[in-house]
């Protein structure tokens, strides 16, 4: 009989404990549903803020001309669009062949690139400008960050010497000089000592500094 009650008390501490562990675990798995819920909620959180931050980046960009390959009438327009946009792509042309070859792809990377201004202005009706960045082969291609002439693409010799280039090769050359923004592996560093850098409103002595 004693057995039977020293059994039953043994049966009943069991089952408390196994209650307790029970109970125990149940706040466990609880708490770690609250932090991934929380965690969960946080990221989605975060996720909103970038998507409304790029929204807002887009239409800015998109009220400042950019997803469009357009002509700048005047110098006027081409300072006010370089002060307007952090990034820009400037076709210096004329009525040829080699610059309608340029104009096709650029028409097609401005619409996939929306984060840079792809624009064109007439060498000739443009004397100021083609003296200050000595522009003299036509088509060449100012690849201006932050306001400066960061670098050029002059004709076609980087892009195989040939007008048979595909808008992919211009793309990746944008890329080489981060003037268009791709991911980390298709941007390669450049081979050779460094891209011009020219301000588009410097003096005439800083303007012979460097061809």
């Amino acid at each position: 009989m004693e057995n039977s009650k020293v059994q039953e008390i043994l049966e009943k501490q069991l089952l408390t404990v196994a209650k307790a562990v029970e109970d125990k675990i149940d706040d466990e798995i609880a708490a770690l549903d609250r932090v991934d819920n929380d965690d969960l909620e946080a990221l989605r959180e975060r996720r909103l803020q970038q998507m409304k931050k790029m929204a807002e980046k887009r239409s800015r960009w998109v009220s400042l001309g950019h997803g469009e390959y357009s002509e700048i009438p005047s110098e006027k327009d081409f300072f006010n669009a370089v002060k307007a946009s952090e990034r820009v792509v400037c076709h210096f042309y004329r009525e040829n062949w080699p610059c309608k070859v340029m104009d096709k792809h650029l028409n097609i990377l401005a619409k996939q690139h929306i984060e840079t201004r792809f624009v064109k202005i007439q060498a000739e009706k443009s004397p100021f400008l083609a003296e200050r960045l000595k522009i003299v082969v036509l088509p060449t291609l100012a690849l201006i960050k932050n306001t400066k002439v960061d670098d050029y693409v002059v004709g076609f010799d980087e892009l195989g010497g040939t007008d048979e280039f595909s808008t992919e090769e211009l793309e990746e050359r944008l890329a080489k000089s981060q003037v268009i923004i791709q991911d980390e592996s298709s941007i390669y560093s450049s081979k050779s000592s460094g891209p011009v850098r020219r301000s588009v409103r410097q003096s005439e002595n800083c303007d012979s500094d460097s061809e």
